[in-house]
């Protein structure tokens, strides 16, 4: 089974909240020195999905980020896991792109990649958590999509998901190929091997700019994106403490009582 994962590099979840700083001018997080980003968690869930398959069902994991040119860190990371190659999509016309955007990028690296089985997501990024370009790459592909899965299984010439529902889970199969976005309820990723992790600093990965993949400047004009950020902001956190008095504890129980009456 040939698979293509889509992984995409997030800031480090782990940073201390003080290094957290945004441009509210721009509507941009601004990185931290020093703190090197990490590949998305749900991403990381979708690599170990993808190795899961190989490791049943053989085959070739190919993994593409859209990003800068350190994007190329978790391609190294997921091939440290256990994929074959990659491929990092890497060019300022990609930079600030909405999920249809973003989505319309990985389809055409994905059309020039050529023949795959399976293309599997995180069900959202860990950054923004939108949710949405693994259901916009199947429409652009023309291909099925299976969202929220938590164990992925290859039958025949279909793939067999159970995928989170809000009481429980459901089983969905759709013919290959397809697109499945993965949930951390997959369980978690494994721990790359020494000999694959030396073997991934070795690697050299390909960049890939707009020409490469024939992307067209229509489609990554800002101008026409479907979504917009009207503001940014870090959120405040308040704590607010009040003392219920009363002559009597009897009086105090009731003015609290009255307190939290209205605030129903």
């Amino acid at each position: 089974m040939n698979i293509i994962v889509c992984v995409k590099q997030v800031l480090d979840p782990e940073i201390p909240p003080a290094k957290f700083k945004i441009d509210p001018e721009t509507k941009q997080v601004i990185p931290p020195p020093g703190v090197p980003p990490v590949i998305s968690v749900y991403d990381e869930r979708a690599v170990e999905a993808a190795c899961r398959l190989k490791d049943k069902l053989k085959g070739k994991i190919t993994v593409i980020s859209v990003g800068s040119d350190k994007a190329a860190d978790v391609i190294k990371h997921a091939i440290s896991m256990g994929a074959d190659e990659g491929f990092v999509l890497c060019d300022p016309a990609f930079e600030n792109l909405d999920s249809f955007g973003t989505a319309y990028v990985l389809s055409k690296a994905i059309q020039k990649i050529g023949a795959y089985d399976l293309v599997l997501c995180g069900r959202q990024a860990a950054d923004w958590g939108a949710g949405q370009v693994g259901s916009i790459l199947a429409e652009i592909l023309a291909i099925p999509v299976i969202t929220l899965a938590c164990d992925i299984e290859g039958v025949d010439t279909n793939v067999r998901v159970k995928r989170i529902v809000s009481d429980g889970y459901e089983i969905v199969e759709a013919p290959l190929p397809s697109l499945v976005t993965v949930s951390s309820e997959i369980g978690l990723p494994r721990l790359p091997a020494g000999v694959r992790l030396m073997m991934a600093r070795k690697k050299v990965i390909p960049v890939w700019k707009a020409q490469d993949i024939g992307a067209e400047a229509s489609q990554l004009d800002k101008g026409n994106a479907h979504t917009e950020i009207t503001g940014l902001s870090v959120p405040t956190r308040k704590i607010e403490c009040e003392i219920i008095t009363g002559a009597t504890p009897g009086e105090a129980a009731a003015n609290l009582a009255s307190k939290l009456a209205n605030l129903i």
